[in-house]
């Protein structure tokens, strides 16, 4: 157990440590401290006792300090109650200068609201503004599309609607105008689609008006072509001529530039079309107008295609109208799809055209009873002819017109073989028989450029007047003869791909009326009692075997190329050698008869039997 002595000390450490402590947290804790160890060991009475001393001596420190310092101090406190009082007085300032303060913020405060506020309504009125400017622009836009529509430029309009309704729009979905104009931009394009649709129509509504001249033109050109092209054939080996259409024809010809669509006389602009199609392949409808414009196309066919049509007008406008509205229709189809391939197909014009020509070809039919003239369908031949060569020189297969000429052709060869038919059956029963008197040199020049007859002499030795051979229907036939062929052959003008069709036709049609109408007419009047008749018809028969025989050669020499090969043999030689036969034979029977006669009168009983009382009546 420590002495008193050691506990009085440490007593002393502590207080000393207490009074020392350097703030007053540690104050109270090193005093706790201090309570607690004092307690626990019983040395609290030493712990008073030695801050009472620290007490004690700390103020006589502080009275001896005070006696030494009183005067200073006493300056010191006036100096202080004079602070004080400047305190005083400068809180009351500060307190006046807060208030003051305080007021000024309040106000500060309430301008602080209002610009607040001011700047709220500011910001509501700039976003009314822009919206109103949204607005304002949207409807721009949107009347501006109808302005565009009125102005026709139709792209234009679809590109604003576009805009407005992917740009602007979107800036107002808030306001209900967004709403309104949304559901308003279908119908708009609707619109637009119509209106250009309405400028299609009108513009198919000119070019259907515009096809049968467009047609003529196309004919025109094709006339001149024919033109050229027969000068040109005429100045090369007829050996190496080419047909219109063929390629060297068209190399030849390819110096005379012409625009069928675009010209002096007419101009299609197609800008309407591309257009339309323009804008209703940005409207995603491009094959929905694929099949509106088929079928309006098909339509406009329908109408072009008369009910019927006549044959026998003078100027034959009635076909030649027709072929020039199919014409100008299929041109312009062919340069549809040559400038818009992706609208029309080969296979869609193709079927149209097929099926135009099957209705003209239908139309020509109907019609062909009224002609009975081989001229007059001679010139429906060549419309025909000018009009096939026209498409074809445009691509457009021409097979079902090719074959419809051969209907043509065997209308024209009936009547030609009914005409001349009828020429020859004048001639054969007008004639009269005798051998045919000629008067004058010319008129002998006549007769032997025309018929196939070779003089026993020259023109030199003859004296005018002069008698031929036979009779005067023999030259008359050969006439008719060489006009028949040439008509016959006329038909191969200018387009007709059968040749050989008339080859077989013309010695067939020239058999026919040798052997009917004239040969088997002579055979009729053999039955004549007059011998001199009988013989004039024989001589004419031979002349008409040798005229046969020289028929086979000009035929030989006039037939096309597809028809070449072995000779030609007429059934009419066979048919006048018979006939000579038979004429001779009725020459023998007529003699005979005649002998037969004069032996009857030579054993006749000249004298009578019973005498007459008077003369005979016969006598008086």
């Amino acid at each position: 157990m420590p002495s008193l002595v050691d506990q009085g000390h440490h007593t002393d450490i502590v207080a000393q440590q207490i009074v020392l402590a350097a703030s007053e947290t540690e104050y109270f804790h090193e005093l706790i401290s201090a309570i607690k160890n004092a307690e626990v060991g019983g040395g609290g009475q030493h712990l008073l006792q030695s801050l009472g001393l620290y007490s004690i001596d700390r103020e006589s420190e502080i009275e001896s300090i005070c006696s030494l310092y009183q005067q200073g101090f006493v300056s010191s406190v006036n100096q202080l109650q004079e602070v004080r009082d400047g305190s005083f007085t400068l809180m009351t300032d500060v307190l006046g200068l807060n208030n003051s303060i305080q007021s000024s913020i309040e106000a500060l405060s309430q301008q602080k609201k209002a610009l607040v506020d001011c700047r709220a309504v500011r910001q509501k009125i700039n976003d009314a503004d822009q919206a109103l400017h949204n607005c304002l622009e949207v409807l721009r836009l949107a009347n501006q599309v109808y302005d565009l529509l009125g102005k026709k430029v139709y792209y234009s309009a679809l590109r604003a609607l576009d805009e407005l309704q992917n740009v602007h729009l979107l800036e107002v979905t808030q306001y209900r105008i967004s709403d309104l104009i949304q559901k308003s931009v279908p119908a708009t394009k609707k619109l637009v689609g119509d209106a250009v649709m309405a400028d299609l129509n009108t513009w198919l509504f000119r070019i259907r008006e515009t096809s049968q001249f467009l047609g003529e033109v196309s004919f025109y050109h094709t006339e001149q072509r024919r033109t050229r092209h027969k000068d040109r054939s005429e100045k090369i080996v007829p050996s190496t001529s080419f047909m219109l259409n063929s390629a060297v024809e068209l190399v030849a010809d390819e110096d005379e530039e012409f625009d069928i669509l675009d010209n002096e006389d007419v101009q299609v602009d197609f800008t309407p079309l591309f257009e339309c199609m323009h804008i209703h392949d940005a409207l995603g409808q491009m094959e929905s107008f694929k099949v509106d414009y088929a079928f309006t196309r098909r339509q406009q066919k329908e109408l072009l295609m008369p009910a019927s049509i006549t044959l026998i007008d003078l100027d034959g406008a009635s076909l030649s109208e027709l072929l020039e509205g199919i014409a100008g229709f299929a041109l312009i189809e062919k340069a549809t799809m040559k400038k818009a391939p992706n609208l029309r197909s080969m296979v869609e014009i193709d079927e149209l055209w097929e099926s135009m020509c099957q209705t003209a070809i239908t139309l020509i039919s109907k019609a062909l009873y009224e002609v009975a003239n081989a001229e007059l369908l001679l010139k429906i031949k060549g419309v025909l002819a000018l009009f096939i060569q026209t498409m074809s020189s445009w691509g457009y297969p021409v097979g079902s017109l090719d074959a419809f000429l051969l209907t043509l052709f065997d209308k024209y060869a009936e009547l030609l073989k009914r005409r001349f038919s009828d020429d020859f059956q004048e001639i054969v029963s007008t004639d009269d028989y005798m051998p045919m008197p000629i008067h004058k040199g010319d008129e002998y020049d006549k007769v032997v450029n025309v018929s196939w007859y070779t003089p026993e002499k020259s023109r030199d030795e003859l004296r005018f007047p002069c008698v031929l051979p036979f009779s005067q229907m023999y030259p008359l036939c050969c006439i008719d003869i060489r006009n028949f062929l040439n008509q016959f052959y006329f038909f191969s003008d200018d387009h007709f791909r059968h040749p050989k069709v008339i080859d077989d036709a013309l010695k067939s049609s020239l058999d026919e009326l040798l052997c009917e109408k004239v040969c088997h007419s002579l055979v009729d009047r053999l039955s004549s009692q007059y011998l001199g008749q009988i013989v004039q018809i024989l001589i004419n028969l031979e002349h008409f075997e040798i005229a046969c025989r020289e028929l086979e050669q000009l035929l030989v020499s006039a037939r096309s190329s597809a028809s070449a090969g072995s000779a030609i043999a007429l059934r009419a030689s066979e048919e006048f050698r018979s006939s000579k036969k038979t004429a001779e034979k009725r020459i023998f029977e007529l003699v005979n008869s005649k002998i037969d006669d004069l032996i009857g009168t030579a054993e006749y009983d000249w004298y009578g039997h019973f005498p007459r009382c008077a003369g005979s009546s016969v006598v008086t």
